[in-house]
């Protein structure tokens, strides 16, 4: 399985990062040894000063799918997940200024966290999922799905132009406002509504 990711598809998140508002979904891949294993600390790695937290609503792909039809794309999933996607940014940023990949910033280990999953009927609409992210039990960051750029039907219409989608492919569709940098001993808990999907402390 992959995990693939997009960037950049809030718009506020776009602002505080001093970003360029792309023209098209930004999409990097993260390998399966980037998943924290269950009920594991995240420790921060020893390359990077700056981790940031970026909390992401998921999307599991449950059938192959190849040049999917944005009217169709809503039969290949039926699960909707929580998770982050971690971020050495001082790394990262070093990366963007040579113009180099940024993988070894984002797709390092432990650098995907993937909580629990719920049926997408659990949600009225996946278009306005309320979702976020609580550090030491304190509000940081807060999005619905309704401010993306890239819904997730036109998520997996696009991506699946370059890639095949195979079942048990997970699709991280972007964080909203609210980034910020990790320490020892924080604890980070993930919420679609009130429901609580992860938490992770870290090391």
């Amino acid at each position: 399985m992959k995990l693939i990711c997009i960037g950049r598809n809030y718009t506020e998140h776009i602002k505080e990062l001093e970003n360029e508002k792309p023209t098209d979904p930004v999409v990097f891949l993260k390998p399966d040894t980037a998943i924290l294993l269950k009920r594991q600390p995240f420790f921060i790695p020893d390359f990077s000063d700056d981790v940031h937290h970026e909390v992401e609503v998921l999307v599991k792909i449950n059938r192959v799918g190849k040049h999917i039809d944005k009217k169709f794309a809503h039969k290949y999933y039926e699960e909707i997940g929580l998770g982050i996607d971690f971020t050495a940014r001082d790394l990262q940023a070093q990366l963007k200024a040579k113009g180099l990949p940024w993988e070894k910033a984002k797709a390092f280990d432990g650098a995907a966290v993937i909580g629990q999953w719920i049926s997408k009927k659990e949600v009225t609409d996946v278009n306005q999922i309320e979702f976020s992210l609580k550090k030491n039990d304190e509000i940081v960051q807060k999005g619905n799905t309704s401010h993306m750029l890239w819904k997730i039907d036109e998520l997996i219409e696009y991506v699946s132009k370059y890639f095949t989608l195979k079942i048990g492919d997970i699709i991280f569709t972007g964080t909203p406002a609210g980034v910020g940098r990790v320490v020892a001993n924080d604890k980070l808990s993930g919420y679609i509504g009130n429901k609580e999907l992860f938490s992770i402390t870290i090391k």
